[in-house]
């Protein structure tokens, strides 16, 4: 299910999307509008814009924030114009299972917008690299952040953007062991102790955003 105000937009997502061998169920222009679409025909993914009438503020974010509290099956993925640090704050601070919080211009990239969709809808997530660096740069200078190295802050960030071990040594050129070396030291350094029922993996994402 779509929802973007811009009726250009909207259309050329569901254009691509019918292409590319997925059905669309509803294409809407608000975020109301699309939490009863969610309501009456559960689909595996929506896709929504941040800023939509009446206010164009937050009224995509409050409709996402709402599906996924009611319906956590439901994979979602949010579109912004720019980086809106409280707003993917708001979006991650549960958890970073089946979501995703892509800048617009990243549609453009069809290859990598179809494989954030696939991978939302696999369980996992897709965060911007671009929002993810401006967030690692605005938290680099708080503790324990500042404590990481260069290169565990880059394997953060690719932690971040919802790669596995090994896509994220096949991105940095580096082997599997490397990675799990560097995320090890990432949990330590971030005070992240192993505890069952909790991810450090998505901890480790969260304690950034939240700082």
């Amino acid at each position: 299910m779509l929802a973007e105000d811009s009726t250009l937009l909207r259309e050329g997502l569901a254009l691509l999307l019918a292409e590319e061998g997925h059905e669309v169920l509803a294409s809407v222009g608000d975020g109301d509008l699309l939490v009863r679409a969610v309501e009456a025909d559960r689909p595996d993914l929506v896709v929504v814009d941040i800023r939509m009438p009446p206010t164009h503020t937050d009224e995509g974010l409050r409709a996402a924030l709402e599906i996924r509290e009611r319906w956590p099956a439901v994979g979602v993925l949010v579109l912004s114009q720019h980086v809106e640090r409280n707003y993917a704050v708001r979006l991650l601070s549960q958890n970073v299972e089946r979501v995703g919080y892509l800048l617009k211009d990243r549609v453009a990239q069809v290859d990598e917008f179809l494989e954030s969709l696939e991978r939302i809808h696999a369980g996992g997530a897709s965060i911007d690299a671009e929002v993810v660096r401006q967030l690692v740069v605005r938290t680099t200078h708080a503790d324990p952040l500042a404590r990481l190295t260069p290169r565990e802050r880059t394997v953060l960030q690719e932690l971040a953007q919802g790669r596995t071990n090994a896509a994220i040594a096949q991105q940095l050129h580096l082997s599997l062991s490397s990675v799990e070396k560097n995320l090890n030291s990432v949990f330590e350094k971030l005070d992240l102790p192993r505890t069952t029922g909790y991810s450090r993996r998505v901890l480790a994402v969260l304690r950034y955003l939240e700082s």
